[in-house]
């Protein structure tokens, strides 16, 4: 039997295929550095000059509990539904995946190329083969996707484009904002921002009056603050804070314990699962509002302050780490108006360095290292290349200088030691 294509397999299928249960992730030590910013007293250190360009920038802006939400609205407001088919990336996480199979939407996997860019060829040649709504297109690591490509691609075919800033909450393109070229945008508030849980909805061509969102309720806004001051709690931040608290988190964490210990049967989650880093896409969150402090931080945190040290930090991976044998950064220049999610270092040997690093307790991560089933090589040999090759490093706003050289140090020793 021939192999069958993913345009070939119907949804239901690909549904059945999801993933449900990814693999368990090695028990390895907590990373000795905040992966995402961490809430601190720095968190609300302001930057003089304009703000960094934003999706928040959009003419309509709805906050939501994380970016898959937001995809699921977006395909909604779309019309998306049974018999139509999105064109995805072929590089991806299962959370871009989920909310088009929850549409009833058939998922056509693009190729892209080595630097992360579409393949505009291929894309061409699957638009024309079926009934295309909506092409997703993703600004990975905060590096833009040939948007007026793009956009002119759409906009002659009568194709929705969604742009996925999870990665580029802050950038610009052409002279406009990243998030603007999309008749949708979306954008996960979690990857720069010091907060438990969120994401937006954004759009500068459609309004979204349809998107009608309500209050998780008090536990999920409590749970939300808590959780961001315990995680800044974690990294050695807020110390007079947490020895005032000290006493009140005890008794909180003895009550909730109860609590847990009572309950029979399984109760409603306080928060979505997306915030604790899971797969899975719930759709009893679609019409859940973000946590009311999520929403402050989005405006009391300074824009201009967490692009120019996203830069500058990553920079300083760059020059560190570029050079070394069996490595070399993904992107090879940083241009105006990037501001990375990560710094992603592509590598000869990416599982040996990463087990490695992962004991020495180095917040290293890889996004796309579980693809959809039956994305392989023959679908597209760059993404799985890429999901099995890239490693990535905060670079994040709230990182300080000495943990910066810290895992510098770590990674450098990582990569010399393993050509010795």
């Amino acid at each position: 039997m021939g192999k069958i294509s993913i345009s070939d397999v119907e949804p239901a299928a690909i549904a059945a295929a999801a993933i449900q249960s990814p693999p368990a992730p090695a028990d390895y030590p907590r990373s000795r550095l905040p992966v995402s910013p961490a809430l601190s007293l720095a968190s609300f250190l302001r930057m003089r000059g304009p703000q960094a360009s934003s999706i928040l920038d959009a003419r309509e802006v709805r906050f939501v509990t994380s970016g898959r939400v937001a995809i699921a609205l977006a395909l909604k407001q779309m019309g998306v539904g049974p018999g139509d088919t999105v064109l995805v990336p072929s590089y991806h996480c299962a959370s871009m995946i989920e909310p088009v199979i929850w549409a009833g939407a058939t998922p056509l996997f693009y190729r892209i190329r080595p630097d992360t860019t579409v393949d505009l060829g291929d894309i061409a040649v699957k638009a024309a083969t079926c009934n295309v709504k909506a092409l997703m297109a993703t600004n990975y690591y905060g590096f833009h996707q040939p948007l007026p490509a793009l956009r002119a691609f759409c906009d002659e075919r009568g194709i929705f484009l969604l742009e996925d800033c999870a990665h580029s909450f802050l950038g610009h393109h052409g002279g406009r904002p990243l998030g603007s070229w999309g008749d949708y945008a979306i954008a996960s508030s979690m990857k720069f921002f010091p907060v438990y849980e969120g994401g937006c909805l954004a759009s500068a061509r459609h309004r979204l009056d349809g998107v009608a969102l309500q209050s998780a309720g008090t536990g999920f806004e409590a749970k939300v603050l808590l959780n961001s001051i315990e995680n800044g709690f974690a990294y050695g931040r807020l110390p007079l804070l947490r020895a005032l608290m000290a006493l009140p988190m005890a008794v909180k964490n003895s009550l909730w314990g109860v609590i847990k210990s009572r309950r029979h049967g399984a109760a409603p989650a306080l928060a979505p699962g997306s915030s604790d880093g899971g797969f899975g896409f719930d759709p009893a969150w679609l019409t859940k509002r973000s946590s009311l402090y999520s929403r402050v931080m989005l405006r009391l945190v300074s824009r201009r302050r967490m692009g120019e040290l996203r830069r500058r930090n990553y920079r300083r991976l760059y020059d560190a780490l570029s050079g070394l044998p069996g490595c070399r950064p993904l992107f090879a220049s940083l241009p105006d108006g990037v501001y990375p999610w990560v710094f992603p270092l592509l590598c000869d040997e990416p599982l040996a360095l990463f087990r490695q690093l992962k004991e020495a307790r180095v917040p290293v991560i890889r996004f796309g290292e579980y693809l959809w089933p039956g994305v392989d090589a023959t679908v597209c040999e760059n993404s799985v290349d890429l999901s099995r090759r890239v490693l990535q490093f905060p670079c994040h706003q709230e990182l300080r200088d000495d943990e910066i050289a810290w895992m510098i140090g770590q990674v450098r020793g990582a990569i010399l030691g393993a050509t010795r």
